[in-house]
């Protein structure tokens, strides 16, 4: 038997011994795994709608939950694929909340969705909440803002090494309004020169001093730990 408590905890019932063990759900951008499994459970599989039309993100988030035992499912699997959330909050977590409050009602699964932006301190954490929208250019694409990011930086004065981090919160939500959020960032700095053909968005100049790369030069399989 399996009852859906209170995300991001799952209660099942052993079917050999009768007791009960909880299952919790560890969520964010770079994990969403069942841990903490006493004996070998039943559970009955759960629907899980991605809540996101970035299909960057659509992709890394699939392979992130491709080894968990949900049935996933994008927006437009669910006739969502031109419904778009007006993202009007002030910080990441308020976005987050919203898109996946809209998405979970609309469509009546639980959801994930997040909020996420690039936060670099020459800028004094810009571009951060608009980091999907920071270039003027109008119809502006991944690579123009990497651009502007660069021209803006090199505008700043500020020598290097221009430390940035990504920073993401992550939500997921269930149709009758409970919602459960966590929040996390990685740290790197800001180089002056694409590299790497991985990610998208600003993973070819977002370094990591750890690696030696940037983010669009690790395999997925890394950054996915991260």
């Amino acid at each position: 038997s399996l009852t859906i408590t209170n995300l991001p905890i799952i209660t099942a019932s052993c079917p050999r011994c009768s007791q009960k063990a909880t299952i919790r759900l560890d969520i964010g951008i770079a994990s969403f795994k069942i841990v903490a499994i006493k004996h070998k459970m039943r559970v009955i599989q759960m629907d899980l709608l991605i809540g996101t039309s970035n299909t960057g993100k659509l992709g890394e988030l699939q392979e992130l939950l491709g080894d968990v035992d949900v049935r996933l499912f994008s927006l437009k699997d669910v006739g969502l694929g031109d419904m778009d959330v007006e993202e009007h909050a002030t910080t990441l977590e308020e976005n987050a909340e919203l898109k996946v409050k809209a998405y979970s009602q609309a469509s009546r699964l639980v959801t994930l969705a997040d909020d996420s932006g690039l936060e670099v301190n020459a800028l004094d954490g810009a571009p951060g909440l608009y980091s999907a929208r920071y270039a003027p250019k109008a119809g502006a694409n991944d690579a123009d803002r990497r651009e502007y990011l660069l021209a803006e930086l090199v505008r700043s004065g500020v020598p290097r090494p221009w430390l940035a981090r990504f920073h993401c919160t992550a939500a997921v939500g269930k149709p009758a309004g409970e919602v459960f959020v966590v929040d996390g960032s990685c740290a790197g700095e800001i180089i002056p020169e694409e590299r790497g053909g991985n990610g998208f968005g600003y993973d070819p100049i977002f370094y990591l001093t750890q690696y030696e790369r940037t983010m669009a030069e690790i395999p997925g399989e890394i950054k996915n730990r991260i």
